[in-house]
């Protein structure tokens, strides 16, 4: 019995420790697989834009116009939209995983507000019983103390 309340014990210490790091091993896969998701997004995204450019190259081609300054313009112009696209997209996907990782932090830290609070609140009504107690046992200590003089 003793073994297994010891055991028990320890699982109940080590629990708080153990869901912390399981915590932060979510985070980093989390992490990961954004990191992951945002890298294969890009390379379709790049392959996207190059199928897009050349079709673009290839009708001014067949049209003849592959070397006037309107097709270069018109070519350079698609290329650097995708590249704006691209940054943009960048730039929203480290805004949004800031957002989540912001978010998880601040619901972490009122999550550990909330345990002190409610720790605080247990120990103060702990020691408002304890207080209870001791002035009843006065009160009746005292009433015990009265009812023997006057029955001498």
């Amino acid at each position: 019995m003793k073994k297994t309340i010891v055991a028990l014990s320890a699982l109940f210490l080590a629990a708080p420790v153990f869901a912390n790091t399981m915590t932060h091993a979510t985070d980093e896969t989390v992490a990961e697989a954004h990191e992951g998701a945002n890298s294969a997004k890009e390379g379709l995204h790049q392959a996207q834009n190059k199928g897009e450019e050349l079709k673009l190259k290839s009708q001014h081609a067949a049209e003849g116009k592959s070397d006037t300054m309107g097709s270069k313009v018109s070519e350079k112009s698609q290329e650097t939209w995708h590249k704006t696209k691209e940054g943009t997209e960048k730039g929203w996907n480290s805004t949004k995983e800031g957002a989540e990782k912001g978010w998880d932090k601040t619901k972490e830290g009122t999550g550990k507000a909330w345990d002190k609070t409610k720790e605080g609140s247990e120990k103060a009504w702990d020691k408002t019983k304890e207080g209870a107690e001791k002035g009843w046992d006065k009160t009746k200590q005292g009433a015990e103390d009265l009812k023997e003089k006057v029955t001498e």
